[in-house]
């Protein structure tokens, strides 16, 4: 029996077949001359999750379904469907709902690939493909020799560490002469990460760094290695395979130069648009953006409207396993890249924008806002009628996509038309 050797990618092939045949894992161990624990630990760590129904019934995991009457609980103008059991999206909106696991899924092999009762099955599915098993085992070999050399946990228990100790005036050769059993990173390596906004502490906490001007202009520390896989021709290829998906544009409105800024998210389809007050243009900025965004629409919404997110490569937008994925580390969206002075392949974003510098004028300044005044003012833009969308407004159709539950779960409210500005008078001058 082989030992200490990674499977290959033709191994691979022979597990799904076999799957698919209804195979134990003991009969595909005999097979591969392999461990039955590295057959189970390989299907398990590359599961393949997909939300389908079977022929005549759509996807819908309640409980409850069979016996199901409601009807019409989400509520939308184009849920044409007289129970709400033969909908995929109104669970979201029931109170009864409650998911149904399927017990088989507990017990070896783990997944649906041989299951007999899979073309009957409404629930979520579970599948092992070697295609999508080989990819994610080249990722997570490539990146384990590159990029940071922190997981996101350790990143985080760093930044809580080391980020109040600079703050009080400490240097980094200090903190880390005093504390080298509990940091094992240079002090190079500490700046890099400050330089790249992945800690709370900034340049401005290290006196002597903003005392001295530097006699060489170097480029900042950018760690690329986290666009692997996340191209623009990734996204291209990840859209073909998965069609309908909606996509989000990511951008950044600067107001002056050092202050506060704008995070904004574009949904293309509808031209609706969310904008977030940062204090900072960080990282950690955007992520606890999202994370609010998911606690406050909880996880099966937010992966309804945020299925694929294309942004720019701004440092802000450096992190991508944050955004990617909850505390738990579980997945809840995907991320893409723009190539480098692209910026027309998120046109739609940075249209949209000139309605934002209609009422904060390029140069003027944000720090005497508040996230209030900018809902208003997105009130205001997300209210004004397009040609291009039938003289209707963003809010009105996204409203007719998604339903205005999520509207009010987002503090969206309409404006009337007669009632729309788009001038600086809008909000507070300063």
């Amino acid at each position: 029996m082989q030992q200490y050797k990674h499977l290959s990618e033709n191994e691979r092939g022979i597990i799904e077949r076999m799957l698919n045949e209804s195979a134990s894992l003991m009969s595909i161990s005999r097979y591969l001359n392999r461990h039955c624990y590295t057959i189970s630990k390989e299907i398990r760590r590359h599961l393949h999750f997909v939300k389908s129904g079977c022929h005549g019934s759509p996807f819908n995991d309640c409980l409850y379904r069979k016996d199901c009457t409601n009807a019409g609980l989400c509520d939308a103008p184009d849920c044409s469907v007289q129970l709400c059991r033969t909908c995929q999206r109104c669970s979201k909106y029931c109170d009864a709902y409650e998911k149904e696991y399927c017990g088989r899924l507990d017990l070896p092999p783990y997944v649906c690939n041989g299951c007999p009762k899979r073309r009957k099955c409404t629930l979520e599915k579970r599948f092992y493909s070697a295609k999508y098993a080989q990819e994610e085992y080249r990722q997570t070999k490539h990146d384990a020799g590159s990029g940071i050399a922190l997981s996101p946990d350790e990143l985080r228990k760093l930044d809580e560490f080391i980020s109040p100790l600079i703050k009080k005036g400490q240097s980094i050769q200090h903190i880390l002469s005093n504390n080298s059993t509990t940091i094992s990173l240079s002090a190079r390596t500490i700046y890099n990460y400050i330089d790249a906004g992945l800690l709370s502490a900034r340049n401005i906490d290290l006196p002597r760094k903003v005392r001295y001007r530097s006699h060489r202009k170097s480029s900042p520390f950018i760690d690329k290695s986290y666009r692997i896989g996340r191209t623009y021709e990734d996204y291209i290829h990840f859209q073909q395979s998965k069609p309908g998906s909606a996509l989000v544009e990511l951008d950044t409105v600067i107001g002056k130069k050092g202050g506060k800024v704008l995070l904004t998210i574009h949904f293309v389809e509808s031209q609706f648009m969310l904008a977030y007050l940062r204090n900072r243009n960080t990282a950690v900025s955007v992520t606890k953006i999202f994370d609010q965004l998911y606690q406050q629409l909880e996880p099966e919404i937010f992966k309804e409207l945020f299925p694929i997110l294309l942004t720019d490569n701004g440092n802000e937008f450096s992190d991508p396993y944050s955004l990617e994925h909850d505390s738990e580390n579980n997945p809840r969206t995907h991320v893409f890249y723009c190539k480098a002075l692209a910026p027309y392949q998120k046109g739609a974003a940075e249209n949209n924008h000139e309605f934002i510098r209609r009422i904060l004028p390029k140069g003027s300044s944000f720090d005497h806002l508040s996230q209030q005044n900018i809902d208003l003012m997105m009130n205001h833009i997300n209210s004004y009628s397009r040609a291009n969308l039938g003289n209707k407004s963003p809010y009105e159709i996204f409203c007719h996509v998604y339903g205005k539950k999520i509207l009010d779960l987002l503090n969206i409210t309409a404006i009337p038309p007669n009632d729309i500005i788009l001038r600086p008078e809008l909000l507070p001058i300063r």
